[in-house]
């Protein structure tokens, strides 16, 4: 299987796929109307993407890049990501105020939880449980593992993106309104530490050995690297207009971006760090996931 990254284009109700060893484009499938963000299973045989406008979570076939299923859910989802033991996919409805839990084998709605105004984005950890993003009331729902929501955890201003470390020990929240980046020990439910990092941070992912932590600064079209030893940018890379999602290659070794103005995304090589390659996709390339595998 080739390790693909698909990008939703919120404008052309289309995912673009990508080889991401050979930084090519593959195809496009038509998914619902308004497509924002995109996850995909651990083993790497689905991707799920949000369909903000048609209220609706597309199951996509990675072997033959085909939409398998279609599983409607609350008021304008705008982010889908899988648990990691592959068994679930959350589904952060910025319509109304909940997140759709769905089984990932039969397809199946099992639970709707209610969260904080506006949510946006959630982070999975090994644990079981989940953290949920609230864009309108400015803080963070942690999720048990039977889905109950639990106290609600204070940032920054418009949390957006979140991003778990791989041992989830840390879950680290976008501040977009805030130019900052908080980080909640989830021993605690706390924050711990609050580090300021750029203009407008939005999407976040974290690095396979956990060192680094990559955001995009949507107001510096920017993406941002940062050492989670110290919470300091290390280096800010020029990428394309309005940056919005990013993901991680499998190895660590690339970082796509996508750039909603530009109809691009960006592939860096955060070695350097600098752009490597910018490729074309549909029109207003938001969310990004890349397989496993």
């Amino acid at each position: 299987m080739r390790i693909v990254a698909y990008v939703a284009n919120s404008g052309s109700g289309s995912v673009s796929t990508f080889d991401v060893r050979l930084d090519r484009p593959v195809g496009t499938t038509k998914v619902g109307t308004g497509p924002t963000g995109v996850g995909v299973a651990p083993d790497g045989s689905h991707v799920y993407v949000a369909n903000g406008i048609s209220d609706t979570v597309s199951f996509i076939e990675t072997t033959g890049r085909k939409v398998v299923a279609t599983v409607p859910v609350g008021s304008y989802p705008f982010s889908a990501t899988a648990s990691p033991d592959g068994r679930r996919v959350y589904a952060a409805n910025w319509g109304s105020d909940n997140v759709t839990v769905i089984d990932a084998k039969s397809r199946k709605v099992t639970a709707t939880v209610p969260v904080g105004e506006l949510p946006h984005s959630v982070a999975t950890l090994p644990q079981g449980t989940a953290y949920v993003t609230n864009s309108g009331t400015n803080d963070v729902t942690p999720l048990s593992k039977d889905n109950r929501p639990g106290a609600r955890i204070p940032v920054g201003d418009f949390p957006s993106g979140i991003a778990a470390s791989p041992k989830g020990d840390r879950v680290y929240v976008a501040d977009t309104g805030s130019g900052s980046v908080s980080v909640i020990t989830p021993a605690t439910n706390k924050v711990t530490a609050t580090w300021a990092v750029g203009t407008a941070p939005l999407g976040l992912a974290v690095s396979p050995d956990g060192r680094w932590l990559y955001a995009t600064d949507t107001g510096a079209n920017a993406l941002l690297i940062i050492d989670t030893t110290t919470g300091r940018v290390t280096a800010r890379v020029p990428v394309g207009k309005t940056p919005q999602g990013l993901a991680v290659s499998p190895g660590g070794n690339r970082v796509w971006v996508t750039n909603e103005e530009s109809d691009t995304v960006s592939v860096i090589d955060p070695s350097l760090p600098k752009v490597r390659a910018t490729l074309r996709t549909g029109h207003h390339p938001e969310g990004i996931a890349i397989t496993p595998r």
